[in-house]
């Protein structure tokens, strides 16, 4: 039986299991497997607990919905798919369970994958994927408390987010520094471009571990890939969250799903530098209250629309490319500058390059706030040196780091213990920012870190390093007339 701890182990063995399956495709066959897993293990669960008390209600529908478990037919449950895994039609078998989920549970009406009987779809490899999953159980208290198939699942997302260049998947440790920073404890938290909704899985987690109620947030969404809403959809029921995405996916800038919403959080990582976003079709906005964004490039339209959801105390937390923190070019400086003068700019951190899968450049987080603890005044954090390389192209910042920037910002909001160091965090005024050309990166306010003194006196230090350059000199006279004397040998002069 599979434990807490397995999920690379999992992933491995799945992963040998596509054989030649595009990575594309394979992501909806697994995540699909393992989301049916989850809500018959959870039906499952709740069927024990009725044939114990009274076995008449055991198939009465009403007793599973009014507990938030969903219902799941007979033909739908996953010991009657486990005991066809090796029959030629388990892909219409698995097709009818998900299609039958969806009639009998109107929340995930539209949104389970139901295309396992293709032809294309190899049903031995599929019937081998279901026996591995077949080991994975939430059933019990314990499981259900590890939260055993949303580990698994979000792990999977994460993995083929690396595989497929991450543009529906936001990396876990930029995630959990955004909601450690704006605390989202209690009222409406938004995401307008929510993708597989990581950062509403964040955000209850941070509630739960500071043991708030996680009745006390409600989260809405918007994302425009239809395929993406549908993971989303799915990684929220199986963390058993609440939650309006819409009816369906949508653009936000040209079908906006919510349209008089008013947020108490915003958390998003929209597409950097997007330069299809249809912003020639919306210059007369309204959302466009600091200036109209250009067509090509989409950051100040994102932040314009976040900022008009937010409520009269709402803080927003999103992460774009560095490149909005200064350029000037249509629109953008004169966007900035209004922004900074309405005085909705909180905070600005400066992140390292290679966190994300789609993109090796660096990023930067943009505090905005409705209602600022310290009028007319901005915190910079420089994090360019922070991180650590896990692979070859991807960093990771550590649970240390994160507390590090997110304690900064907290003490600083608190008035609690926060002091400017040199190289790595200042409180800028509108003075100081204006003086800068309400250019916003953070390495111009902080300054560079200073150098740890090493306790040797200054003469001493350049005598020593004098001596050490003269030698090196002398070493490279001599490697010069070697050089020389060798090309002589054979016939060239320098």
């Amino acid at each position: 039986m599979a434990t807490i701890g397995f999920e690379e182990k999992l992933w491995q063995a799945a992963d040998k299991l596509r054989n030649n399956m595009n990575p594309s495709e394979y992501q909806h066959v697994v995540l699909g497997l393992i989301f049916l897993k989850y809500v018959s293990d959870t039906f499952n669960e709740r069927y024990v607990e009725l044939l114990a008390d009274d076995p008449e209600f055991a198939e009465d529908r009403d007793e599973y919905i009014s507990e938030g478990v969903f219902w799941v037919p007979e033909h739908a449950r996953w010991s009657y798919i486990s005991d066809h895994s090796k029959q030629p039609e388990i892909g219409q078998i698995v097709d009818q369970a998900l299609d039958s989920i969806e009639k009998e549970n109107d929340s995930l009406r539209g949104v389970l994958p139901k295309n396992y009987s293709r032809p294309e779809l190899d049903k031995r490899i599929l019937g081998e994927i279901i026996d591995l999953f077949t080991n994975i159980n939430v059933g019990g208290e314990d499981a259900r408390d590890k939260d055993v198939l949303g580990r698994v699942y979000e792990y999977f997302l994460g993995k083929f987010g690396a595989n497929e260049g991450g543009e529906f998947y936001t990396p876990k440790s930029v995630v959990k520094l955004m909601v450690e920073m704006i605390q989202p404890y209690k009222g409406k938290v938004y995401d307008p471009a929510c993708g597989s909704g990581g950062m509403f899985v964040q955000s209850y987690k941070f509630v739960k571990e500071h043991s708030g109620n996680t009745f006390d947030i409600s989260v809405y969404g918007q994302e425009w890939n239809p395929t993406t809403w549908k993971l989303a959809k799915m990684n929220l029921a199986i963390r058993g969250i609440e939650n309006n995405l819409g009816s369906k996916n949508a653009d936000t800038f040209g079908e906006d799903l919510h349209p008089t919403l008013k947020a108490d959080y915003v958390l998003a990582n929209p597409p950097f530098n997007d330069s299809d976003w249809g912003g020639a079709l919306l210059e007369n906005d309204a959302r466009w209250k600091w200036g109209v964004p250009p067509a090509g490039n989409a950051n100040y339209a994102w932040l314009s629309h976040m900022v008009d959801k937010l409520n009269q105390n709402g803080i927003a937390a999103t992460v774009l490319a560095n490149g909005s923190l200064s350029s000037n070019t249509s629109n953008e400086g004169v966007i900035r500058q209004n922004m900074i003068t309405a005085d909705l700019v909180d905070c600005i951190v400066a992140l390292p390059d290679k966190l994300f899968y789609s993109t090796g450049i660096p990023v930067c987080i943009w505090i905005m706030n409705r209602n600022k603890a310290h009028k007319g005044k901005t915190l910079f954090i420089d994090g360019r040196k922070l991180g650590t390389m896990v692979t070859r192209r991807l960093r990771e910042l550590t649970d240390e780091e994160i507390r590090k920037i997110a304690d900064t910002y907290i003490n600083y909001k608190n008035d609690e213990n926060y002091e400017d160091i040199q190289g790595f965090c200042k409180v800028a005024d509108l003075d100081e920012i204006r003086e800068h050309d309400y250019i916003l990166t953070p390495g111009r306010y902080v300054g560079i870190e200073e150098s740890g003194d090493d306790g040797e006196p200054f003469e001493e230090k350049m005598e020593r390093l004098t001596q050490q350059l003269a030698q090196q000199f002398q070493k490279s006279k001599k490697l010069e007339d070697e050089i020389r004397k060798q090309l002589g040998g054979i016939g060239y002069e320098l």
